[in-house]
This record gives structure tokens, sequence and C-alpha cells, in this order.
């Protein structure tokens, strides 16, 4: 790829901005064009746990480890199951050596910002479409109503991808799923029972079709998912305008279970917030077209299960490694990314790197049917 080849990247997430941060590492240029306003438009979500197989694998490409390291929040490795009762099933502390170290998702996202050089991202560009113009370029279309031309454009916009169609006819099917998102905030002070229940790191309790999984985050605060296996139907039947009515209906389906779990529902400092779950097909995957590409969840949207942000990062981190080891033939570097990461997504994870970590290779025997049909943890 000539050195003048110009990068556009299509949103402003983990994927995005790895792949920005590795490209200018390369002496590659970048754009990259985000449809928020700023990057305090909105919250940035929780809690991730970066691997050592694949997200710490794209920080040491970003060549940021030492910077990533003075974000990991001590202690939150820590694993709490408890029955609906509230009696802890299975605990194991956070000793400072898992290889799954807890951190702020935009504190990351906000690294990866100042790793670039000013300019680099371009905000309040929202894509209205996105056109072919032949020869492996492409026009793009923003509704402020400027375009901007590449001969090289990168998709690394999400489940509702604008770049998406140029390659693949797939649209994101909803799992069945929904999380309810809920805080707590100066939970040791304000609220004790609560923080004491979830204690350093993260809380899983789960019965079949529901679950409750909280984690502690900066500052005291529990950020919980509600995990409810129900129609979208249901769910747009709840009045989520009326926090208290939308409170109430949600908790109702923990009836019977410990005060302490549905305390993390009840005594939200926050109104809930429905996240339903969406996914591309398994092994979703495209022909190679010209000068066009996709990566994290704009390429292989999956249902939570842990692995998502740290393989998007990792998208992000191979692309601009392939695009540097292959300057002046972007295509061959195209084929080659997209092969490593088609097979890498082939097949959903089964949890296996989850159990070899936490549990030690072997899931104890007392957690079986408390796991069971509870497979997803927040990505």
């Amino acid at each position: 790829m000539p050195q003048s080849t110009h990068v556009t990247i299509i949103g402003a997430g983990l994927a995005g901005l790895t792949l920005a941060r590795v490209l200018h590492l390369h002496g590659i240029r970048a754009t990259v064009h985000e449809a928020e306003p700023s990057p305090a438009a909105r919250a940035q979500g929780g809690m991730l746990d970066i691997h050592d197989y694949n997200g710490q694998r794209a920080v040491e490409a970003a060549d940021l480890m030492d910077e990533f390291r003075e974000l990991v929040l001590e202690g939150r490795q820590a694993m709490r199951f408890v029955g609906k009762d509230g009696t802890v099933v299975f605990e194991k502390a956070d000793d400072g050596t898992g290889g799954r170290p807890e951190v702020q998702r935009g504190e990351l996202r906000q690294l990866l910002l100042d790793s670039l050089p000013p300019g680099t991202v371009e905000w309040g560009r929202k894509v209205d479409g996105v056109r072919d113009l032949g020869d492996g370029r492409h026009e793009v279309g923003f509704t402020d109503g400027t375009t901007t031309e590449t001969s090289l454009l990168v998709g690394a916009d999400g489940a509702w991808s604008r770049v998406r169609p140029l390659l693949s006819g797939a649209v994101p099917a909803y799992t069945g799923d929904t999380f309810v998102e809920t805080w707590l905030h100066d939970a040791d002070e304000r609220h004790p029972v609560a923080a004491k229940t979830v204690g350093g790191g993260t809380l899983i309790a789960a019965e079949q079709d529901r679950a409750i999984n909280a984690h502690r985050e900066r500052g005291g605060t529990l950020h919980t998912y509600v995990i409810l296996t129900r129609s979208q139907e249901w769910f747009a039947a709840i009045d989520f305008t009326d926090p208290v009515v939308a409170t109430a209906r949600i908790a109702g389906e923990f009836d019977g279970w410990a005060p302490e779990l549905t305390a993390l529902i009840t005594d939200a400092d926050t109104a809930p917030v429905p996240r339903p779950i969406f996914a591309l097909p398994t092994g979703h995957r495209w022909d190679r077209r010209p000068g066009v590409t996709l990566i994290g969840d704009a390429a292989h949207l999956a249902a939570p299960d842990g692995e998502g942000a740290n393989n998007a990062m990792l998208d992000g981190a191979e692309l601009g490694a392939a695009l540097a080891a292959h300057l002046g033939d972007v295509e061959a570097a195209l084929t080659e990314f997209e092969d490593a990461m088609s097979t890498r997504n082939a097949t959903p994870t089964d949890g296996a790197e989850f159990v070899e970590e936490v549990f030690g290779g072997t899931l104890p025997q007392e957690l079986s049917d408390l796991i069971t049909g509870f497979q997803q943890q927040p990505s």
C-alpha cells in the first residue's frame, strides 16, 4: 500500500481506534469518522476484562501496555456465584495473577483517543450512505451533506453498520435475550448491603431464563446487568419512560429471590435501560471486494460472551499489521486479514478459556445447575 494511501475508518469504538493507532505507528495515514458529536457524548459502558490471548495482544500492538496497566482496577477479577437465596456457591478471590485484568471501557477508549494525532477523529460525522465508485474506491456520504472518497474503507461502525451492506446482506437478529442495566452509585456508603453482596469484583446469580450479573466499578459504583430471556414484544409492553413502573416490572421477574439481590434493581439510582441483544449468523463472512472490509461488531456481532471487545481490538490490530506488511498491495492485506478473522470467529466461544482461567480447567459440580442456561457475559 503506498504511503500516500489514506485509510477511512467509520466508527470510533475500540476496533476503529485500535486500527487507527496501529496504522499511526506504521506511518500510515487514517481518518476516523464518528457519528457522536464528542468523546463525552454518551456513557461508554462499564467494565471490560481484557484477555491475555486477544485484547492484550492488541494493546501490545498499539504500544500502550504501560498506559493500559495504569487503568487496571485492582481486585476486580474477583468473582462470586450465588444462588437466588443469596447463598454463596463459589467464590474466587483476585490474587493479581489472572489473565483478565479489568478496566473501564470509557477509560480504555480515551487512552486510544489520546494516543492519536490531533484531528485523526472527526466528530459528528454520521454516515448517511456509502456508494461504490468502482476500482476499489468508495464515496461516503454524511448526514451534514458532505462526502468523502476513499481507496480503502473500513467499517468499524458496530451492529447496524452502514458499510456492511457493501459486502453482505446479513442483518443482525434478536437472540431472545435482553440485558437491563441499572447502577448504584457510591454503594459502600449509600447501599452497603448491596455492596457487601457484590463484593470486590463480579457477582453472578442465575436461574434458567433469568440472571443478575453485577460488577464493582471505579468509585464504588455497582453496575448491574439484569438478563432476561423474553420476546421483544414482552419488553415493548413495558413503559421504560416510567422508571417506577419499569423497575417494578423487571424486579417482579425475580419474585422470591433474596432481597439483597433484588435491591440491585429496586434501589438503583438510575432508571432501568433495556439493551436487546442482536447477533449476526455464526461464521458470518463475505466474498472479497476491493477497497473495503469490516472489523468488530460490523463483521461478527455475537451475543455477549466476554470476547466481543477483545476480538474487536484484535481485529483492528491485525488489520493494521497486515496493511503495514503489504505496503503497495491492499488486496493482499485484506485477504490475509479477513481469512484470519473469519477463522478466529467461525466458532463461538464455548467458555473454555473462562473455565480454565477461573476454575483451573474443571467446572465445579456445585456450579452446574447454577450456570445452566446462562452462558453469556457482558462484553
